[in-house]
């Protein structure tokens, strides 16, 4: 069981450690592309946490597993969408910057169960190299909608769930 709240800055310490286990992971499966250069920084989780789009569960015994933020309302890299579309135009939420300690399998499913609690719409996206994402976003019924282009300038497999359909 795992229960949800909003991250304070006193959980950075163990978000970041959790973001370093992340990042070894993602090179250990072959993904080369995501999240290089440090990132997400203390910066950025600062950010996220400060608009208090960041989220962590916790574990029984007081630990943080799973690190996310769910930002409500549009996302700007979301506006083009290119090689499909997206399922509605409703209002949505979107994850981002998800990371678990590796305790145990099943953590999107976890997050998206919390996020459905706060809208029907979910947005993801991610590289095309995150194998273990891109299998897990299908099998719980996240639907590839087509490639978003980020910030910098890199392509993103771009999902999107409606509340419905889980």
């Amino acid at each position: 069981m795992l229960t949800f709240r909003k991250a304070t800055e006193h959980d950075l310490p163990r978000i970041m450690e959790i973001c370093d286990g992340a990042r070894r992971f993602m090179r250990s499966a072959g993904n080369l592309t995501q999240w290089v250069n440090g990132y997400p920084s203390e910066q950025v989780i600062l950010r996220d946490i400060e608009a208090g789009n960041s989220y962590v569960g916790i574990n029984d015994s007081g630990v943080i597993e799973v690190t996310f933020a769910f930002i409500l309302g549009d996302d700007p890299t979301y506006k083009e969408i290119s090689g499909g579309a997206w399922l509605n135009d409703k209002p949505y939420g979107t994850i981002h910057r998800m990371a678990s300690a590796g305790l145990r399998n099943g953590m999107l499913d976890r997050v998206t169960r919390f996020c459905l609690t706060l809208t029907d719409n979910i947005r993801l996206d991610t590289h095309l190299d995150n194998k273990p994402m891109l299998r897990a976003a299908s099998r719980l019924g996240y639907r590839r909608c087509g490639v978003i282009i980020c910030q910098d300038g890199t392509p993103r497999e771009a999902f999107h769930l409606i509340n419905k359909e889980i």
